[in-house]
């Protein structure tokens, strides 16, 4: 073999090499890339002891379940929940209506270990929040938002200190507009619940992060299951 042919071999030998090498630290980096992904798309559910949040009030804690949840999400920031120890039972308030329950029930308090935003898209500061039924308006601007009209509206502890006060449709939205300093409320969807296997936490296809768990009533308990983090498509 000539001098000529052996030094172009031995280039055409070296540039193979390098695009071999380049394929696979771009196979590589894909790898990782998907692992990192993954490693997102799992949330962790952590069980808690008692609510001992100071921003809420003794009435509202003793009507709290003595357990509460822990979401820890994938950058790391928390959201805890407590459910009620007990809620009345009630015919559903509309025919489309997912949840028998009547309208403004305290369901829990939530904590937002960092600012988020609703289900609307709006932002809330990171806090404490009480959580009250409401169902939607069943009006052409809020058609096709949500795949229930079932929602839990975000309320400020201290507009809300007595757990078994009921609120007319406009006193409850009114609250729940100090959270976003808006015209509209803050609400988390509620969400069809499957009985088995709860607590748990979720993901779907839309990326919100779910948390299931069941609320007791007199007679049975009731599995909700309630969008913590996550906005409409719409």
């Amino acid at each position: 073999m000539s001098y000529q042919k052996t030094e172009r071999w031995e280039f055409l030998t070296r540039r193979a090499s390098h695009l071999v090498l380049r394929t696979l630290r771009c196979l590589v980096a894909i790898a990782l890339s998907m692992f990192a992904v993954s490693a997102r798309a799992a949330p962790k559910l952590e069980t808690l002891g008692p609510c001992t949040e100071t921003a809420v009030a003794d009435a509202v804690k003793r009507a709290l379940a003595p357990q509460g949840y822990r979401v820890t999400l994938d950058d790391g920031s928390r959201i805890e929940l407590w459910p009620r120890e007990q809620v009345t039972a009630a015919s559903k308030a509309r025919e489309d209506a997912t949840y028998a329950l009547a309208p403004s029930t305290l369901v829990g308090v939530i904590v937002f270990a960092k600012n988020t935003r609703d289900y609307r898209g709006d932002p809330v500061p990171a806090g404490t929040y009480q959580l009250r039924y409401e169902l939607q308006p069943s009006d052409g601007n809020h058609l096709g938002t949500s795949p229930t009209p079932d929602f839990l509206l975000l309320i400020p502890p201290a507009s809300d200190p007595d757990p078994d006060r009921m609120y007319s449709f406009e006193q409850l939205v009114d609250l729940s507009r100090q959270v976003t300093g808006t015209k509209h409320p803050a609400p988390l969807n509620l969400l069809s619940a499957d009985s088995k296997n709860l607590p748990a936490v979720t993901q779907d296809s839309e990326d919100h992060t779910i948390l299931a768990f069941k609320l007791k009533t007199p007679s049975s308990d009731l599995p909700l299951a309630l969008v913590v983090k996550g906005t409409t498509t719409e």
